[in-house]
């Protein structure tokens, strides 16, 4: 029973948006996403796949813009840490001020914190609270497949901005080193931007963790 990862890149920002899947049931969840509605739901009439939940990494404007669209013709359950929530309800001011437009999400959301599990079929995901970047940052930890939907903590060479409201760069570095560069090194790490990276690779050789 594997579990399917297929990475759709949306938007101006180029934002990351995963469609995970049991191959089994083809259960499916949505995770991060930012964009293009209408992508994503073809994505996943092309693969026959059945969107069960939205789960968010965080609130900021790239990564929640095509929830209200998703949720008017897929009434989905939300997944977001609450720290996140007023991120989550200002998401039409956040891509104004880089001159972008998005629809604020309306949805209730279903909280999420750290040591949760949640589900994919009969894959188990670990939520692992990792602020900075944003005070409500998670990441989804798929430990017995050996990968982690990270978000924006960390990326191939780099971290997440920290120059935003909200936003810490101390306490981004210590959600790395104590929630990301303490699982095993050939866990693979599936970014918010940009392509895929290993734990190990980031801990050798990612100039922000050296």
């Amino acid at each position: 029973m594997a579990l399917r990862v297929a990475c759709l890149t949306l938007g101006p920002l180029e934002t990351n948006c995963y469609l995970l899947a049991d191959d089994a049931s083809a259960e499916a969840v949505i995770v991060d996403p930012g964009y293009e509605a209408a992508r994503i739901r073809a994505a996943l009439a092309d693969e026959g796949l059945q969107a069960k939940a939205i789960w968010l990494t965080h609130a900021h404007f790239d990564h929640v813009g095509a929830v209200a669209d998703l949720v008017e013709t897929m009434p989905l359950p939300v997944y977001l840490h609450a720290d996140d929530r007023p991120l989550y309800e200002h998401a039409t001011e956040q891509a104004a001020a880089y001159g972008l437009t998005v629809r604020s999400p309306r949805q209730s959301t279903e909280p999420l914190a750290h040591g949760q599990h949640l589900h994919v079929g009969a894959h188990v995901a670990r939520c692992l609270h990792t602020p900075g970047h944003a005070p409500g940052h998670v990441v989804f930890a798929f430990t017995d497949e050996k990968l982690v939907l990270c978000g924006d903590t960390l990326f191939a060479g780099s971290i997440g901005r920290t120059d935003l409201l909200f936003a810490d760069h101390a306490t981004l570095l210590r959600s790395i080193r104590e929630q990301l560069l303490t699982l095993p090194d050939e866990t693979l790490l599936y970014p918010g931007h940009g392509p895929s990276t290993t734990v190990g690779a980031e801990r050798r050789a990612n100039p922000f963790l050296t």
